[in-house]
């Protein structure tokens, strides 16, 4: 595990943009393509815009990158809540990315079959291949949840790689998501934490007691792969050592 540590939120941003192209390039020219899962949320929408921009969006080959969502809310493709709708109207749409290089979960199906039939989509797309990501890209919230793996929920238990809805019984919703053992198969990982906000969680991940229920980002612990924080100062400010 390494730690990338600056100054600025927009620094740490452009330099998690220069980690996914390089991986990308050095994907695409192993195997002759990039798997990349990505994250929702409010902090990934600027890295999405950034490699959308002119400064990135000629550096890679993105007919060659195939997308997947490692969560998603349980909503319409449509509803301002989706990662989905996020994703594609910052990243995809500017990009001109095929659909047929997208695989969101299908949440227009029953909530327990759209959780559990994303992992039946890797299983077709990496055919007899071993589902390892090239990267994954993972947020951290300030509960310490990553993905949606929410603290005291059942999908922390998970034991063999898998996707699942997940009931959040505080908000009365569902969310859909990798579990902990498929995102750790991944070649890469790579979290982007910043805001002051974000310290307790980091701390608590990092350098906390092991508290699963607590702080399950805890979990996330490649099997051979190798994980990236990219943080600015603030968030990384209570770190000890």
């Amino acid at each position: 595990m390494s730690l990338e540590i600056f100054e600025t939120v927009d620094a740490s941003l452009e330099a998690l943009a220069a980690h996914i192209i390089k991986i990308g390039k050095e994907s695409i020219e192993a195997r002759g393509r990039y798997t990349l899962s990505l994250s929702g949320g409010s902090s990934p929408k600027r890295l999405y815009a950034l490699l959308a921009s002119d400064s990135y969006k000629n550096q890679l080959d993105w007919n060659k990158v195939f997308f997947f969502f490692g969560d998603e809310r349980y909503v319409p493709f449509t509803h301002p809540d989706s990662n989905y709708l996020m994703v594609k109207t910052v990243f995809f749409d500017p990009l001109k990315i095929p659909e047929s290089n997208i695989f969101p979960f299908q949440t227009q199906l029953e909530v327990e079959k759209a959780g559990r039939s994303y992992y039946i989509t890797l299983l077709d797309f990496f055919k007899t291949e071993p589902i390892h990501f090239d990267l994954i890209l993972l947020g951290l919230g300030d509960n310490s949840h990553t993905a949606s793996l929410f603290p005291h929920t059942e999908i922390l238990q998970d034991t063999h790689p898998g996707t699942s809805e997940v009931y959040l019984e505080d908000q009365k919703v569902f969310r859909l998501s990798f579990n902990a053992p498929l995102i750790n198969q991944a070649h890469h990982i790579a979290f982007l934490v910043f805001g002051s906000g974000k310290a307790e969680a980091v701390r608590h991940v990092l350098e906390g007691e092991k508290n699963i229920p607590e702080y399950p980002a805890q979990l996330i612990h490649p099997h051979q792969g190798e994980t990236t924080w990219f943080m600015d100062q603030e968030a990384a400010s209570l770190i000890k050592k």
